[in-house]
């Protein structure tokens, strides 16, 4: 019996012969659907259980918009089943890790959901809550806290489904909507104890490889469009031969967590069930 509290929805398109993220769950035991256009759902059959795929509305095919229908349909589908929360991962991420004692270890369990789950059930006012891409987790000579707040939280999210703001745009929408809801006074919780192994935008093809990030202008329009959404705390800079969006966070770093009433804690560590195999 699955430990994980609310719905996993993997959002995917193209990629039906390398789908990474559900090869990790599957390796973990954590339980998935898949969410796929209509034309490609024979191709999805052929590498993952038929049960954990979720064909989407005929009318999602080509629409040239990226993500943005099908992560609206998502937050749509999880409160029509009852759901108070539901995770939203991308469909790139090569294994996840936890990070303790500045060791990273492979994760292999349903744990780093659970936990992060409960932890983020604790507060009255946390939007949105993720786990840190692996190559910002630290390691032997770089020391973070466990979590992190008010900064962006990507491709792997549990998404608080009270929240009044829906994805939008072409471009950034991770950014976006966290800095939406920062804006309102929400928190968002980042966790560097446990990773995400993304692999690098635009390096892999399907998704929106093509189709939505190969602007042609050196990824400018993909950062002049945040910047228009944000004027107040986005500019737009050029780096390694490309723009990209710098967000000051800043600002925010007032937004507190908020306690719920009547938490009992008890004062002792919960590995969830996690210790470390020599391997």
């Amino acid at each position: 019996m699955s430990r994980i509290k609310y719905p996993i929805y993997i959002i995917s398109k193209g990629r039906h012969e390398k789908p990474l993220t559900a090869n990790s769950l599957d390796s973990m035991g954590v339980d998935y659907r898949i969410c796929v256009e209509p034309n490609e759902i024979n191709d999805y059959k052929k590498s993952i259980q038929e049960d954990k795929i979720i064909k989407l509305p005929e009318n999602f095919s080509e629409l040239g918009q990226g993500s943005i229908p099908v992560r609206n349909w998502v937050w749509k589908d999880s409160i029509r089943k009852g759901f108070q929360r539901h995770w939203l991962l991308d469909d790139n991420i090569n294994g996840f890790e936890r990070l303790n004692k500045n060791q990273r270890g492979k994760v292999y369990c349903d744990a780093i959901f659970v936990a992060s789950e409960n932890f983020v059930d604790r507060y009255k006012n946390i939007a949105f809550a993720g786990f840190e891409y692996r190559q910002f987790g630290g390691g032997a000579r770089r020391k973070k806290p466990p979590f992190k707040t008010n900064y962006r939280v990507y491709s792997s999210t549990l998404i608080n489904n009270n929240l009044p703001y829906r994805w939008r745009g072409k471009y950034n929408e991770d950014t976006d909507i966290c800095l939406r809801a920062l804006k309102d006074g929400w928190v968002t919780v980042t966790f560097n104890c446990f990773l995400q192994n993304k692999v690098s935008t635009m390096t892999m093809k399907g998704g929106n490889t093509d189709s939505i990030y190969n602007t042609g202008d050196n990824r400018r329009e993909f950062a002049e469009s945040l910047k228009r959404q944000h004027p107040d705390c986005v500019t737009v800079v050029e780096r390694y031969g490309r723009y990209h969006h710098e967000v000051d966070y800043s600002s925010f770093q007032k937004n507190k967590l908020i306690k719920k009433e009547g938490l009992n804690i008890p004062d002792r560590v919960n590995e969830y069930g996690m210790k470390m195999i020599e391997n």
